[in-house]
């Protein structure tokens, strides 16, 4: 069976920038498991498994436009320090920000005396992906699974319906 849309991919990965710094790795861990179309990759990725079965080994380089896109500099802005007033802050730190377009996440980048600099990017956003991929299993979807628009384990999915 090969990949394709509404398919179940089973997975391993290893992502790396264009330095060889390691980004994420399932290789010895638990296996990533999605449905091909749901938008749970990012387009670079999900594209270059198209066609794939069970069994491929690929190497996949994802540009930033494909990925996580570019990073904007607009998206990072002081904060007065005052707005986390009883918070104990510290740089890497992640919180939900309301903006002119909707909840955003943000990271806390850098701490000053009285202003705190969020970058609203994504971690990942500029930056060209190096993925090493083990496909190890293709399956159809059930419809339940199409339905909820993720996969689910034995047993369900652990939520209600």
């Amino acid at each position: 069976m090969i990949v394709a849309a509404n398919k179940v991919v089973k997975m391993h990965y290893s992502v790396m920038d264009n330095d060889g710094n390691s980004i994420d790795n399932s290789f010895g861990g638990e296996p990533l498991h999605f449905i091909i179309g749901t938008g749970y990759l990012i387009s670079g990725l999900e594209n270059a498994l198209q066609g794939k079965q069970a069994g491929d080994t690929l190497s996949v380089k994802v540009e930033p436009e494909d990925g996580y896109g570019e990073r904007h500099d607009n998206l990072m802005q002081a904060v007065p320090k005052s707005m986390f007033e009883d918070m104990e802050i510290e740089v890497g730190m992640q919180f939900r920000a309301s903006t002119d377009d909707g909840d955003q996440s943000v990271m806390i980048i850098d701490i000053q005396d009285e202003e705190v600099i969020v970058d609203g990017n994504n971690p990942l956003a500029g930056i060209t992906l190096n993925f090493d991929v083990e496909i190890l299993e293709v399956r159809d979807a059930t419809q339940d699974e199409l339905t909820h628009g993720h996969v689910h384990g034995e047993g369900g999915c652990g939520h209600d319906h």
